[in-house]
């Protein structure tokens, strides 16, 4: 018995930066390996965007998806198919290489043995949840991690809106405590405490399905000494006040997933609630804060 062909979209795009754009919200989108998005080089310096797919995707959603992230002109061109079958996922995976950040560094099962001892190893497969640490968002995140754990080693931390769980297996292995991760998807919670397993850290990172800080568990684990929270700008200026409850004098909090022109409304936000900036990084597009609460 053949197998059944694997459905493809696939539309060009005019520079590195855009194509990364687009993937960024991709990738985002799509969950559980529903979608292995790619994207390449050609000779003329354009970039082709491709998606594949087991199931034929909803063709509407996905074109009105591209026109908001790229632009009525670039959805006009995409273009659907089908190719023989193939586990394009694995073999998106083959492309990705190790994403050092820091003492740390995120890699896929395939570069297991390719890092070096010295480093925090992190293994995380792409197309499970959102956070590979191939995004800037997470590898500011883990940028900003290294630079406060060379200063000071909290005791209560808190990965808010964990997705993979990478930022809490990073803590994790650096601190050797107890690390407390919530996401508000159930496939997320899963796939974090999954990762945590694989990495040797679920014994110390604990995973909750909640929404903000609406569960109990933030009560009883905080108040926290440090926050990361690589969620996205509107849902981070919203936790301003929540997360600056749930804070221990000189707190540190880490905040990402946010465009660069949208970080001067959320450092604003958390000023507001006594939270001042100490780092700002940008990579990609895309901006990472540290914060610290004042008194």
């Amino acid at each position: 018995m053949q197998p059944s062909p694997t459905h493809r979209a696939s539309f060009s795009i005019g520079t590195e930066a855009a194509a990364r754009r687009v993937v960024d919200v991709l990738t985002e989108m799509f969950f559980e390996g529903d979608a292995a998005v790619a994207a390449f080089e050609r000779p003329d310096g354009q970039w082709d965007v491709t998606l594949h797919f087991a199931e034929p995707p909803d063709q509407a959603w996905l074109r009105e998806l591209i026109a908001t992230s790229a632009g009525n002109e670039i959805a006009d061109t995409l273009v659907f198919d089908t190719v023989e079958a193939k586990d394009w996922v694995k073999a998106s995976l083959e492309d990705l290489v190790p994403v050092p950040a820091g003492r740390f560094v995120v890699h896929g099962s395939h570069d297991r043995n390719r890092v070096a001892p010295n480093k925090l190893k992190i293994e995380i497969e792409a197309a499970l949840a959102f956070g590979t640490g191939h995004h800037g968002t997470t590898r500011g995140c883990l940028l900003l991690l290294d630079h406060v754990l060379k200063s000071s080693l909290p005791r209560n931390v808190l990965d808010l809106g964990t997705g993979t769980g990478v930022l809490a297996i990073a803590a994790a292995k650096a601190l050797h405590r107890a690390v407390l991760a919530s996401d508000i998807d159930p496939p997320s919670v899963r796939v974090a405490a999954e990762n945590a397993t694989l990495n040797e850290t679920g014994h110390h990172v604990r995973v909750i399905r909640a929404t903000g800080f609406a569960a109990p568990d933030f009560a009883r684990a905080g108040p926290f000494d440090l926050v990361l929270a690589n969620i996205l700008a509107n849902p981070l200026r919203q936790l301003a006040s929540p997360m600056a409850r749930h804070l221990a004098p000189g707190a540190r909090v880490i905040l990402s997933g946010l465009l660069t022109h949208q970080a001067p409304a959320v450092i604003a936000a958390y000023r507001a609630r006594g939270l001042v900036p100490q780092r700002h990084l940008q990579i990609e597009g895309w901006s990472s804060l540290l914060l610290r609460k004042v008194g």
